[in-house]
């Protein structure tokens, strides 16, 4: 394994996530929420990088963010398919489609779902 690539992968992830806990947790309006899912978008991106160096340590190439999941699920590092696949869904229209009910949907799912879904990936990948 490359020791420095995954431990520069799994800080910025890390410092993503705590940014995004961070930012859930002061939400108080629209303008705090929205900056909510920006960082969502951010960590969402880092999330599925970050996994992908950990396949190409162990030999396996995906390149799509579906593609990399579907490798991670396939190998058992994630359960709850569903989840992350939501979250890639939601990924993608908060960075392309704009209105207020759907970023208010998201933002919830972030609080719900995401957080600890994420979570548990850095968990699971600290630990490898």
């Amino acid at each position: 394994m490359n020791p420095k690539e995954i431990s520069y992968s799994l800080d910025k992830l890390g410092k993503a996530f705590q940014n995004l806990k961070k930012g859930v947790a002061q939400a108080d309006d629209d303008l705090t929420e929205d900056g909510v899912i920006q960082r969502f978008e951010f960590t969402c991106e880092l999330l599925w990088k970050t996994i992908k160096v950990f396949l190409k340590e162990r030999g396996v190439i995906a390149s799509t963010p579906r593609d990399i999941l579907q490798e991670a699920f396939r190998l058992e590092w994630l359960s709850e398919e569903k989840t992350y696949l939501n979250m890639l869904e939601d990924r993608n229209k908060t960075s392309h489609i704009y209105d207020q009910e759907t970023s208010r949907e998201v933002f919830e799912r972030i609080k719900s779902d995401y957080l600890p879904a994420i979570e548990r990936v850095l968990l699971k990948l600290s630990s490898m």
